[in-house]
């Protein structure tokens, strides 16, 4: 009956050593938004103008660049000055 228990007992811990604790994933800012003057609401979730329109059309919305993403997207200065600090650590 111990072997069994010591037996389960270390099947446990290996399972939970198996699942090990994963890094988050960032949120994805997408670069356009969605806004609706009827029920001020506004969706940022579209990779593409084309996109955002096709959701817009019909539904009385109006496509804007979102204005996080312009600050602190893919090409916006915080990334830059992530860059220019990354570079630095190398030298």
């Amino acid at each position: 009956m111990t072997m069994v228990r010591a037996a389960s007992t270390m099947l446990a811990l290996l399972s939970l050593l198996a699942v090990a604790p994963r890094p988050a994933d960032a949120e994805t800012y997408r670069p356009w938004c969605v806004g609706y003057t009827a029920t001020i609401s506004q969706s940022c979730t579209f990779a593409s103008f084309e996109q955002c329109m096709e959701t817009a059309r019909g539904g009385g919305g109006v496509c804007t660049q979102n204005p996080w993403y312009l600050q602190y997207g893919e090409h916006g200065p915080a990334l830059a000055a992530k860059a220019k600090s990354e570079r630095s650590k190398t030298r």
